[in-house]
């Protein structure tokens, strides 16, 4: 058993990660490389570091105390190349302003078990629970197996926010101990999905059907809902959710508790930019409500049971 995992960080009292009240953990690593993502520091699997330019008071002690030569700088502004840093968190410590920061952290399962059971009030008044989040958490399958197996010894409800893309090996090893699956369904047409994405759909949607049969095997238990993100002129297209609607009702007929459509939002703007990361979205603003109202009608076209699609997410306020 794997006891060691990398997390980035954990958001409590979140109400956007299954039922009631929750804490999600956000683990490091995925599998997709979504060009909407919303937390593009979770890519890679390793700790980084990243730079808070606002925080920044301009002492250069980061550069002089750099081991490896990734800082320099170039028209007065501290530049870090990416590719040479490893993470050895110099520059983090000898920071008086915080404009340094590590992104992720090691951490045992008996002492993430612990710091998620503080917060056991929460769930049991709210029926709510713990959710593995990410990137995508299965790549570290053993890990997060481990510590839902200790929630659930507690009583505490577990869900497992996945993309999908993942060997069904990963699956076995945490299904187990899921008593919810959040389960990402994107784009149907597989070129679109490689477009957006970076990888073919076929084994994300040979997953889904492992997991409703698994699910079905398992008696009712566990419940399975599906997440397909909002994104303008990418997954929020009328053929695509009807063709999302159509599959759901007819391979997972039954299956299903809930279909939920996540609201495009852009806050992650400054993530991208600290880790000197394009990002195409940049400028694309909120969906009005008028807007959402018209993209829940698209869903609705679809022979999905309409009682099941939730719209969740903020919407652009607009002025006359």
């Amino acid at each position: 058993m794997t006891e060691i995992g990398t997390i980035l960080h954990l958001q409590r009292l979140s109400t956007e990660d299954g039922p009631g009240i929750r804490t999600t953990i956000f683990m490091k690593g995925c599998t997709l490389r979504c060009a909407w993502c919303h937390n593009p520091e979770s890519f890679s699997p390793q700790v980084q570091v990243q730079r808070i330019e606002t925080n920044c008071i301009g002492c250069k002690l980061c550069v002089e105390v750099c081991p490896q030569g990734c800082l320099s700088i170039v028209d007065d502004e501290i530049i870090i190349n990416h590719e040479l840093c490893d993470a050895c968190s110099k520059c983090v410590q000898e920071c008086p302003s915080g404009a340094w920061e590590l992104l992720g952290k090691k951490i045992s399962v008996d002492d993430l078990t612990a710091e998620l059971l503080k917060d056991q009030s929460f769930f049991q008044t709210s029926g709510g629970g713990v959710t593995f989040s990410g990137g995508e958490p299965m790549l570290q399958a053993e890990f997060v197996a481990a510590v839902m197996a200790n929630l659930q010894a507690a009583g505490v409800h577990t869900a497992l926010d996945t993309c999908g893309m993942v060997s069904q090996s990963q699956f076995v090893k945490v299904l187990p101990h899921t008593d919810l699956i959040l389960f990402d369904l994107k784009l149907m047409d597989p070129h679109a999905h490689q477009d957006h994405t970076g990888q073919h759909n076929e084994p994300i949607l040979r997953n889904l059907i492992f997991v409703r049969d698994y699910l079905r095997a398992d008696g009712g238990s566990k419940k399975l809902w599906i997440r397909t993100p909002l994104i303008p002129d990418a997954t929020d297209l009328p053929l695509n959710l009807f063709a999302i609607g159509s599959f759901l009702a007819s391979e997972l007929d039954g299956s299903v508790e809930r279909w939920e459509l996540c609201a495009f939002n852009n806050l992650c703007r400054d993530k991208y930019r600290r880790l000197g990361l394009p990002w195409q979205y940049d400028q694309t603003q909120l969906y009005t409500q008028s807007q959402l109202d018209e993209r829940y009608m698209w869903a609705q076209a679809s022979p999905f049971p309409h009682e099941k699609i939730i719209i969740t997410g903020a919407t652009r306020v607009q002025t006359k």
